[in-house]
């Protein structure tokens, strides 16, 4: 597994809408949670039952996989029309037989010998993942600047106002993550492998959200979730 010693930060995005601006947002699109089909109720028919705001945990993890190892090949090498075999230290090897197609189109073309041999192979990949609150990897959409996150982190965090929802991933179940991720290309069936796993940054941001309850026709309830950053209803 990954080295323990790694760069962690928390940080938080800043709002980029408040309360009111994501309550009209709410009011001018609450209908869209309830609409079926064809049938889309009355805006008085829909009431929103409350309207709180949640920072949720978006996990950012990069790393770097280096690996070397030695694997069983086949090279493919080609000789003059004449030759019936080569030797190569102790080994004979003959070439490759051609179809009778082959022989009547060229009589002089080059002949085959394939080496089966050994190839050391060296790796050296870098990655980095994202994962939501949930544990779901996705795109990370956010810019990290001095001008988009809090200069104060923990003490947002723990404004008694706000909700925080926390990441239901721990930081060695993201690192096992990574770590099978740039083991993919890693080849089967191979000897003498010696490879390790750096972590470089583990960092949690935390997503402003605003996520409003509420209550339609038929006292049939409904969520509406705004992320305050972008804006936008997710």
């Amino acid at each position: 597994m990954g080295k323990e010693k790694y760069e962690t930060k928390t940080m938080v995005l800043k709002k980029q809408i408040d309360e009111d601006a994501a309550r009209k947002i709410v009011e001018t699109k609450k209908t869209t949670v309830f609409q079926k089909f064809l049938r889309k109720p009355k805006p008085d028919e829909i009431h929103i039952h409350s309207l709180e705001l949640y920072y949720e945990a978006i996990w950012l993890i990069s790393g770097k996989h280096t690996a070397d190892y030695f694997r069983k090949a086949t090279h493919s090498i080609s000789v003059d029309y004449n030759v019936g075999e080569i030797i190569l230290g102790e080994g004979i090897f003959k070439i490759k037989k051609k179809s009778s197609i082959a022989k009547a189109i060229a009589k002089k073309s080059k002949n085959k010998v394939e080496l089966p041999l050994e190839e050391h192979i060296f790796i050296d990949e870098e990655g980095e993942m994202v994962f939501d609150h949930h544990g779901t990897e996705i795109r990370f959409p956010f810019k990290i600047n001095s001008k988009t996150i809090e200069n104060f982190p923990n003490q947002v965090l723990k404004d008694p106002r706000v909700h925080v929802r926390e990441s239901e991933l721990t930081h060695a179940a993201i690192i096992k993550k990574l770590d099978s991720k740039l083991k993919e290309s890693l080849d089967s069936n191979v000897r003498n492998l010696h490879d390790e796993l750096v972590i470089k940054k583990i960092i949690e941001v935390y997503v402003p959200i605003f996520e409003a309850r509420l209550v339609g026709p038929e006292k049939k309830a409904g969520i509406m979730r705004i992320d305050a950053v972008r804006k936008k209803i997710l």
